[in-house]
């Protein structure tokens, strides 16, 4: 029977028969209510994320420090269209992001509720291609009803959905790729699905390979789209390999509607090498070992998804004879072995187990890019390939125990919501984020020297220098610890020892424009502001988003009198940040030298709306207020 119908099957099963006290609810009726039911809980286990801010893990230069995505208008949109700011070309998650700022500005949260929404949409597209998939696999088999498919295909979905594997794509905001090319993603499988249970049907094929390029133009990882469509052929539409044969008319015709599909996953692939620019990549042994790693343990925290962190971080040196890959390799091989001797007995094994490998393969580190050596979210696109596989064992399931697989269903549905829950709130800023990472591994150099940033940022300069101290000891290479150390030293006092830290960090990388930044500023302190200038200068032709290096200009040339030159450099940096309070303030300092009052107390305002608590705010506010008050000439007497 195919997927739609409302009658039931009468055939005799196979196997055990299905109970026989199913109900049997108006079919349409129950599958929305499912549906229904699928978006209110993933909606509920992900409220937390209402709360998350923006954290410092490519968040703050994706957005606070971005003015370019800034909106729908056709500057925003050329820049969308045309670029590949930080190696991504994704002008779809874009242009979401541009339609949240001229909703909500940059307020966080509603950044959050749109990556959300989007996650709860696709936990309901899940659903249904489960139900298709388990209605076509399962009819074969037995007669169950609609109801123990149904219930299943939410199964799966909810298993999908509510993991807490799926929360870095939902609760980090730079991460809004994800979610949406997952959208596309899920929907081009679905339609190709559907279309191909009945082959006249050219214009679902065609929707199908629509959403893929948009899948593209969201996020470039979707690339492993054609293979999944290959397995699905062989297994559940048995279009390919079996009976259906490798060679026949029928199989090359599976071949040429797979060639669009191809081509552009091709051409994708090239693009998004050329655009990433990737740096030195680790030796074949070394890259084949962390492949190994990576797949085993997706699988294994899919199973006990206990210990999640935002991010695992790559060791120094990668030793291919150290245990943790060794097992890995073996486990990924004797898995690979099962799935081969299991093909014919029990496909929809092998065919899930092979859906997630190919899916996550792009993300194996077969091109090494980041400081990780796996990511959570590596595992949105390739997850519902296993939820779907735990909604078969649901069904095997109901027919045999149904009040037991519902029981242990339940429990395992609540207890992702619980864990999601709590991971949900280790996203909320940037303190807990880099808490995690350091309570999970405290060998992580990344997490120090991002904890130290945090500690700066909170004024508690000396815990800030212990962090700053460990990611340079853990990782010596590392231009971010060495210029983090810097910032620790300067804040300190010790000014020669931080621009001998900042300058480490630049023969590392060259082209680090926050070190030509700090630099600058360590010897603006030391009374050279020329040379400071010529820093600045640097980290702009760098980074011409870089604001701190522009309002860093500013007082260099309003401390060399230079005043009408420095005003241009905060409104520059306002551009690219309107948030940032530094620029309001130094702009109010550079307007009253000028004795320019009434034009000064309007930034003084405007630093303390952005930032309450600026001290120097509202001591220069009510020193402004007073010079003001003196300026103006006296009432003429009567």
């Amino acid at each position: 029977m195919r997927d739609g119908a409302t009658t039931k099957e009468t055939l005799t099963p196979r196997g055990p028969p299905a109970p026989a006290n199913w109900p049997a609810p108006d079919t349409r009726l129950l599958r929305l209510g499912m549906a229904l039911t699928v978006a209110a809980l993933t909606f509920a286990a992900f409220l937390p994320v209402r709360r998350n801010g923006f954290v410092s893990w490519d968040d703050d230069k994706n957005f606070l420090e971005n003015p370019h995505f800034r909106g729908l208008g056709l500057e925003q949109l050329h820049w969308m269209w045309t670029t590949f700011h930080m190696g991504h070309y994704v002008p779809l998650s874009w242009m979401t992001l541009g339609a949240d700022y001229s909703l909500w500005g940059m307020n966080p949260a509603g950044y959050h509720l749109t990556s959300l929404l989007l996650h709860a949409a696709n936990a309901v597209i899940v659903y249904v291609l489960a139900r298709t998939l388990l209605a076509s696999s399962a009819r074969e088999a037995s007669s169950d009803t609609d109801v123990p498919v149904t219930l299943a295909a939410a199964f799966s979905a909810l298993v999908f959905a509510l993991h807490p594997l799926r929360v870095e794509s939902v609760a980090w905001a730079t991460e809004r790729r994800d979610v949406l090319s997952g959208l596309f993603f899920f929907s081009s499988i679905l339609i190709y699905v559907k279309s191909r249970g009945v082959p006249t049907r050219s214009r679902g094929y065609w929707i199908a390979v629509a959403l893929f390029v948009c899948a593209l133009l969201s996020k470039a990882t979707s690339m492993s789209l054609p293979a999944v469509f290959l397995i699905l052929n062989v297994f559940p539409l048995k279009r390919l390999g079996g009976d259906a044969g490798w060679t026949t008319p029928q199989a090359r015709r599976v071949y040429v509607e797979l060639v669009p599909f191809v081509m552009l996953a091709a051409a994708t692939a090239v693009l998004s090498i050329v655009a990433l620019h990737p740096p030195e990549q680790l030796g074949f042994a070394a890259k084949l070992s962390v492949s190994f790693y990576s797949l085993a343990f997706y699988l294994w925290k899919t199973v006990l998804p206990f210990e999640l962190s935002p991010l695992y971080e790559l060791p120094q040196r990668v030793d291919p004879t150290a245990l943790r890959f060794v097992a890995s390799a073996v486990i990924v091989a004797c898995l690979a072995g099962l799935a081969w001797s299991l093909r014919r007995r029990t496909p929809a094994l092998a065919a899930t187990l092979c859906l997630f490998f190919v899916v996550t393969l792009p993300m194996l580190g077969v091109v090494q890019n980041g400081p990780q050596i796996a990511a959570d979210r590596y595992t949105y696109h390739a997850a519902p390939a296993l939820a779907v596989l735990a909604g078969v064992a649901l069904l095997f399931a109901l027919r045999r125990a149904p009040a037991i697989a519902g029981v242990v269903a339940s429990a395992i549905v609540l207890g992702l919501t619980a864990l999601t829950w709590d991971q949900s709130t280790i996203w909320r800023d940037s303190q807990t984020l880099w808490a995690r990472v350091l309570e999970i591994d405290a060998q992580s150099a990344v997490g120090h020297s991002n904890m130290a940033n945090v500690l700066y940022s909170q004024n508690r300069v000396a815990d800030g220098i212990e962090h700053s101290e460990q990611a340079v000891r853990i990782a010596p290479q590392s231009p971010e610890a060495h210029n983090g150390l810097g910032v620790g030293l300067a804040r300190a006092g010790r000014l020669a020892e931080a621009a001998a830290e900042y300058r480490r960090a630049l023969t590392l990388r060259p082209a680090y424009d926050d070190a030509e930044d700090n630099l600058g500023v360590a010897l603006a302190r030391q009374n050279d502001n020329v040379g400071a200038i010529q820093r600045y200068q640097r980290a702009l032709e760098l980074n011409p988003e870089n604001s701190n290096a522009h309002i860093n200009w500013g007082n260099a040339l309003v401390r060399l009198n230079r005043i009408d030159q420095a005003i241009p450099h905060y409104d520059a940096a306002l551009r690219i940040r309107p948030d940032n309070a530094e620029a309001q303030h130094n702009w109010g300092v550079a307007l009253a030298q000028q004795r320019r009052f009434p034009e000064a107390i309007e930034h003084f305002r405007a630093a303390l709306a952005i930032e309450p608590g600026h001290v120097e705010a509202r001591q220069y506010l009510e020193l402004a207020k007073r010079l003001a008050a003196d300026q103006q000439p006296s009432p003429p007497r009567l």
